[in-house]
């Protein structure tokens, strides 16, 4: 090797070093591109907080039955029983039909705690209500490199719900029977609560809405994983069922009156005569009364109201045997009782107050 090939080796060794100081460097800028990408890609995919977005995006889109998939959402009875909660909640509300509007959601905070559990709270507004929920997160596995998450607390909640003066009721819409629903079945009681899964967070529009009752409704936020959420309603009688029933009534004690005996059978009226009658008495009904209604379990019952009827009659006297028209008021009370039948049909019985 002469000098001059001996030169330009020398020249073009720092030259070499440079470039593979140039791919060092460009292999770092690389590899922490990637590395700071894959921890973008997990605090958008496979963070907690993402977790937690995902099963509140399912509840924003009505996808009740994939919210139910997500780890740690469903829950069986031991796990109802170890909270204090009624083993017996049913399901029904489970389901998309009875989902309102969750929109507005954010994840606000991510907490780590003590026990390796992580604490997400996330804002969101549900129906027309603003709310903020907490949501307790454990990791559950890995999938490849990313992690995977579950619900260490079921952010399920239990209505227990109480309606008086109906067997139906709608929640968001959905139409529920109290005998569907109630471990008691056909046998259920009316007044009992009914204890009612529902997600957290959602809103819940109670309302009462048939021929027979009705409410003007009443709306709970369920924000609370994992708790109870009491709620009583109370349904009114619609007028229109009550003009049936004032109908019904002053039919039957037209019919009463229709009887020409002094103490018209099965009817709340009559009257007591010492002397001998030598007529066939006749009645008429000269004030009905007015009908009001209360809840009374599955039924209804007619609050005791004043009515009058008039007796005419000729009687004889025991004392001297005089022959003289009778025309009597006569005052009385009418109370009554509504069976509402599982075919919606009502019967009515009039009566005199106990």
């Amino acid at each position: 090797m002469d000098q001059s090939e001996r030169a330009e080796r020398v020249r073009r060794r720092p030259r070499l070093g440079l470039e593979l100081t140039v791919i060092g460097v460009g292999l770092a800028v690389v590899v922490g591109a990637a590395f700071a990408g894959w921890a973008a890609l997990e605090r958008a995919l496979y963070s907690p907080s993402a977790f937690v977005e995902r099963y509140l995006g399912l509840l924003a889109d009505g996808r009740a039955a994939d919210a139910l998939q997500i780890p740690g959402v469903a829950v069986d009875a031991l796990e109802l029983e170890a909270a204090g909660l009624p083993v017996t909640s049913d399901e029904a509300l489970l389901r998309s039909a009875a989902l309102a509007s969750l929109t507005d959601i954010s994840v606000v905070s991510e907490e780590q705690l003590d026990d390796g559990r992580l604490r997400v709270t996330a804002e969101y507004r549900a129906g027309t209500y603003p709310g903020s929920t907490t949501f307790d997160v454990e990791r559950e596995g890995t999938v490849g490199l990313a992690p995977t998450w579950r619900f260490a607390t079921s952010p399920l909640a239990v209505m227990e719900l109480t309606v008086k003066g109906s067997m139906s009721f709608d929640v968001n819409g959905f139409r529920i029977d109290k005998r569907q629903v109630s471990p008691d079945g056909a046998d259920a009681d009316p007044l009992a609560p009914l204890p009612l899964l529902v997600f957290s967070p959602g809103v819940y529009s109670v309302s009462v809405d048939t021929a027979i009752a009705a409410t003007p409704g009443i709306a709970v936020l369920s924000d609370i994983p994992f708790h109870e959420v009491p709620v009583e309603l109370q349904a009114t009688a619609t007028d229109e069922f009550v003009a049936v029933v004032q109908e019904r009534v002053d039919e039957f004690l037209t019919g009463c009156a229709g009887q020409q005996v002094l103490q018209p059978t099965g009817c709340p009226f009559g009257y007591v005569l010492q002397d001998r009658i030598v007529s066939l008495p006749t009645w008429e009904i000269i004030q009905q009364p007015e009908v009001r209604l209360q809840p009374d379990g599955a039924g209804w019952r007619i609050v005791p109201a004043e009515a009058a009827a008039r007796l005419d009659v000729e009687v004889q006297s025991l004392f001297d045997g005089v022959i003289s028209p009778l025309s009597e008021e006569v005052r009385f009370p009418v109370a009554g009782d509504i069976t509402v039948l599982p075919d919606g049909t009502a019967t009515i019985i009039v009566r005199a107050p106990d």
